[in-house]
């Protein structure tokens, strides 16, 4: 039996872009930027790096290596290949974790430098969950609860990470703010494992939902989605207003709430919809930022 030949440079590159996920770079890069200028008020050159850092080498980074670990239970899942995540060749999983590392590095490197101790510290818990999330030996997305933690702490962290970096005064609407950030992302990564009850129940994987069924995961992203609006109305004015914003999941996530685990793939449909509501989310926060800021300034 013949060797699979190795693969061109041009088929090398396009798998690692698909590993990336493009179509979420926007969900980290954009938390960072719009909390780094927010606070300092400036386009500055640390500004680009780090957008640019949590737009393109981080995703690769977290996704890449989900994509490795994840190989033989994404082979049995219809659901993967393309956004829904990518089922990358063998040959290419030795050149995917080079690759995330070898392209984080010159990144993280130059945030360290111009950094403080606690912004390191941000940083380096923030690579730590993305790293461990799927690497051996913590493997942390099999660990029930810890799994949808650790999600969320991928989106809001460079978020968080932002402040730290320019400075940031903490508030108690400051902290409202990245709790009701955090809490949307449990509930998304809680929902998002509902339609892989199947699946990962048949690869031997653990997840929230396979721990406590699809019923009970969707009615707990309905209540953590729900403590994301509350914990807005404790923001800053324009902030409370975003607290509408979870009204759209909850409708989107609603007639999932009796599913049963036989049946869960059907979530699948309303996952679709999220990730376009993402999108609407993203543009309807960019308008409070602005009105923040004119309010601000």
């Amino acid at each position: 039996m013949t060797s699979a030949p190795p693969l061109r440079a041009g088929a090398v590159a396009r798998q690692l872009l698909i590993a990336s996920r493009p179509v979420s770079w926007i969900n980290t890069a954009y938390p960072f930027a719009a909390a780094y200028i927010l606070t300092t008020r400036e386009m500055d050159l640390t500004l680009g790096i780090g957008t640019l850092f949590f737009l393109v080498p981080y995703n690769l980074a977290m996704y890449g290596i989900n994509d490795v670990f994840d190989y033989e239970s994404d082979l049995r899942n219809p659901r993967k290949g393309g956004a829904h995540g990518a089922v990358l060749d063998r040959r290419m999983h030795r050149v995917t974790l080079w690759a995330s590392a070898l392209l984080c590095l010159p990144f993280v490197a130059y945030l360290v430098a111009v950094g403080s101790p606690a912004s390191w510290l941000v940083l380096a818990a923030s690579l730590f969950f993305v790293v461990f999330y799927s690497a051996p030996p913590l493997r942390l997305k099999e660990r029930p609860f810890l799994d949808s933690a650790t999600s969320s702490i991928h989106f809001f962290s460079p978020a968080m990470y932002g402040l730290v970096l320019a400075g940031a005064t903490w508030t108690l609407p400051l902290v409202a703010l990245i709790g009701a950030f955090a809490l949307w992302g449990v509930a998304s990564h809680a929902f998002g494992a509902v339609q892989d009850v199947v699946a990962d129940r048949d690869a031997g994987i653990a997840s929230i939902a396979t721990a406590r069924g699809a019923r009970w995961t969707v009615r707990f992203a309905l209540a953590c989605y729900a403590a994301a609006g509350v914990a807005m109305l404790a923001t800053s004015w324009p902030g409370p207003i975003a607290a509408v914003l979870v009204l759209p999941y909850l409708v989107t996530v609603w007639p999932y709430r009796s599913i049963a685990d036989a049946d869960a793939a059907a979530a699948t449909a309303g996952w679709r919809r999220f990730l376009w509501l993402n999108q609407f989310s993203g543009f309807a926060v960019t308008l409070l930022l602005i009105w923040y800021a004119v309010l601000t300034a």
